[in-house]
């Protein structure tokens, strides 16, 4: 078993996610795949949960449903103790814009913008006066180590670079969830071992749950929890 590590969450602190009795299935063609049967998940303040599991034992389901992406078939989500079901498409994008990030394996940084640009994006959407993101952009990528790449673009920089610009992308917004798909998976082992590190430190510190999903035993092994699945189940 991978080994334990505190968070940050004071015990009374209240789950940033909660899933009860989630099912989900996907139709494909003539066919029904059930990608979730009955999980029950509940993910604390601080946090670093790490997904494992074959291809198609549901990771990726998950996420899209913490990432409010994807609605269950049945069973309830909470976030941030606020029950998602029957909220609007208006609601539901509102909620992930202010309490949602997301990290992805391929970075998914805008290759015409500059570093602080790709940073400071999801609070220009919000409508962050300018001066309030200027601070918190500098503040954002000195916490990640590149201070000096802010006026850098995606293609100038190492894949651990990108990777930390995404962190800090993600964590800006100060968000109460960080979605992560396999994001080490592009990386090289003392690369990885870096940008663990700092989802680890970065989260702690700002209280940031982080949702990963992951086929990558170094991560597992910084994780304070690993939940494994196997056909749509928690074993």
């Amino acid at each position: 078993m991978p080994p334990s590590f505190p968070h940050s969450s004071p015990p009374s602190s209240p789950p940033v996610v909660v899933l009860r009795g989630i099912h989900k299935t996907y139709r494909l063609g003539a066919h029904t795949i059930p990608a979730l049967q009955g999980v029950d998940l509940s993910v604390a303040r601080g946090e670093l949960l790490a997904l494992t599991g074959p291809s198609g034992s549901g990771k990726s389901t998950i996420l899209n449903l913490c990432g409010l992406i994807d609605t269950p078939d049945s069973g309830e989500i909470e976030l941030n103790g606020q029950p998602v079901k029957g909220l609007s498409e208006n609601a539901l994008t509102l909620l992930r814009r202010d309490a949602l990030g997301f990290v992805f394996q391929s970075f998914n940084l805008v290759p015409v913008m500059t570093v602080a640009e790709n940073v400071d994006y999801p609070l220009f959407l919000a409508g962050v006066p300018a001066a309030e993101r200027r601070e918190r952009v500098a503040d954002q990528l000195a916490a990640v180590g590149l201070s000096e790449h802010v006026h850098h673009r995606p293609d100038a920089l190492s894949g651990g670079q990108r990777q930390r610009v995404a962190i800090a992308r993600a964590l800006v917004k100060r968000p109460k969830l960080v979605i992560a798909d396999e994001p080490t998976a592009s990386l090289d082992s003392h690369t990885a071992d870096q940008v663990l590190n700092l989802m680890r430190e970065r989260g702690h510190a700002q209280g940031a749950a982080f949702v990963i999903a992951t086929h990558d035993s170094r991560l597992t092994a910084r994780c304070d929890r690993v939940v494994a699945l196997l056909d749509g189940r928690i074993q």
